[in-house]
């Protein structure tokens, strides 16, 4: 890993579709096997890691109530999904001699357990990368409020955003392509000026708890590295 790490635990938030790579929807394999190979990487670094994964790649309860779904049932489909995007990323690692706790927030016996909060802790000591499927275990929360609420319970020093977004902006840049992007800035400056950074629910929790982020682009070989050496240049750090 280039670079000292500045934080002994980090909490990754992995969007689902981060796990894309070029395709339009799904699992793309060699976007596992690289993305593995970057925690390892990081495990090895003495940076204990968990991992908290979304399901946008596979299935949105917010896009199923959009279409006429039950928003709780399409919520708990978009949990299934976080799952099997879990169990995907412990596949590659453990392809590669590494054995994660892979843990959910609701019950699938015979799959993986269900989260508990000192088992998650206890297998972070050992160094064990923690992967955290199911978000909350209830609807109407997003994946991004999970990653906020595991962060402050495992008493995480940061919460990495990894997305498709390369940070913080004043406006959509995916819109506006004279978005500007900030490198820095604090809690009370982004509710200021409205910027969405998450959802209210975990940005609150992160205010609340001072537990700092950084919003960065996953998708770009060596980013999460770079973040944790505490290369200002790569997303934005939220304070």
């Amino acid at each position: 890993m280039a670079g000292e790490p500045r934080f002994k635990r980090v909490l990754l938030k992995l969007s689902g579709e981060a796990l894309m790579g070029e395709r339009a929807y799904g699992i793309d394999p060699p976007t596992i096997h690289r993305l593995s190979n970057e925690l390892i990487a990081v495990k090895g670094g003495g940076v204990q890691t968990a991992v908290v994964i979304g399901g946008g790649n596979i299935f949105r309860g917010v896009s199923g109530a959009a279409e006429g779904l039950d928003r709780a049932t399409g919520d708990y489909m978009g949990m299934l999904a976080t799952l099997i995007n879990a169990l995907a990323l412990q596949e590659a690692f453990i392809r590669k001699g590494h054995e994660p706790f892979t843990t959910c927030a609701f019950t699938v016996a015979g799959i993986v357990p269900p989260y508990e909060r000192r088992a998650a802790l206890r297998n972070l000591e050992l160094g064990k990368i923690v992967i955290l499927a199911g978000g909350t275990g209830r609807p109407f929360f997003t994946t991004d409020t999970a990653a906020a609420l595991r962060a402050v319970e495992l008493n995480c020093d940061i919460l990495l955003k990894g997305s498709h977004i390369d940070g913080v902006y004043d406006s959509d840049p995916e819109i506006n392509p004279n978005a500007k992007r900030f490198g820095e800035l604090s809690y009370a400056d982004a509710i200021d000026m409205k910027l969405k950074v998450m959802d209210l629910t975990a940005f609150s929790l992160c205010y609340e708890h001072r537990v700092p982020l950084i919003v960065f682009d996953i998708r770009v070989p060596g980013n999460l590295q770079k973040v944790l050496a505490g290369d200002m240049s790569v997303g934005t750090f939220v304070r």
